[in-house]
């Protein structure tokens, strides 16, 4: 019998189900930036006025999710998520032997994958600028860097799919579910 089983045989208060991870906030920017990226990868060489006013988009986003990151809710801020690269290290080292601790906001190497995301993401939106500026207008050098950086963001977005399904199975939790819903499993 669990502790919460035995708080209700008991006449006491039962713990929550669920408790409140994801603000609003953090929903939207997540699933708009999935539609977005998708949008701006998709028609980068054949519908530019749709990529363009994607990757503006995108650029807008990823400023307010800075910001948010500051000011934003507990789970949302930085200070609850990044961590350092030992923590980060021993927590992919639990994953691969499904040993991790389970986290209610952001586990470690979830919190790298923000940073590394925000900061592709940033350099994306700067080369995608400068490629529309005189000095850089048509420079194939820039659009191969801005492709590379396309391409290496969109290989972190499939180990992030990958991060998610693992630590769901690890967990038995549907994280897809908690990033729609903005609520986990109490702890």
């Amino acid at each position: 019998m669990s502790h919460s089983d035995s708080l209700r045989e008991a006449g006491g208060i039962s713990p929550p189900a669920t408790v409140k991870v994801w603000d609003p906030f953090i929903r939207v920017f997540h699933w708009s930036l999935v539609l977005l990226f998708a949008i701006a990868f998709l028609t980068g060489d054949e519908i530019e006025w749709m990529h363009l006013w994607a990757g503006y988009a995108i650029a807008a986003l990823v400023g307010l999710r800075i910001l948010w990151g500051f000011i934003g809710s507990r789970h949302a801020r930085f200070s609850d998520f990044v961590k350092g690269p030992s923590t980060i290290f021993q927590y992919l080292k639990q994953s691969t032997r499904l040993e991790a601790p389970r986290y209610v906001g952001h586990n470690p190497a979830g919190g790298a994958m923000i940073v590394l995301l925000i900061v592709m993401l940033i350099g994306l939106s700067i080369t995608g600028y400068l490629m529309t500026t005189d000095a850089f207008w048509g420079s194939k050098p820039m659009e191969e860097v801005h492709e590379a950086l396309a391409n290496i963001t969109l290989g972190l977005v499939a180990l992030h799919v990958l991060g998610v399904i693992l630590a769901s199975l690890e967990h038995g939790e549907n994280l897809v579910k908690a990033m729609i819903t903005g609520r986990k499993r109490s702890p």
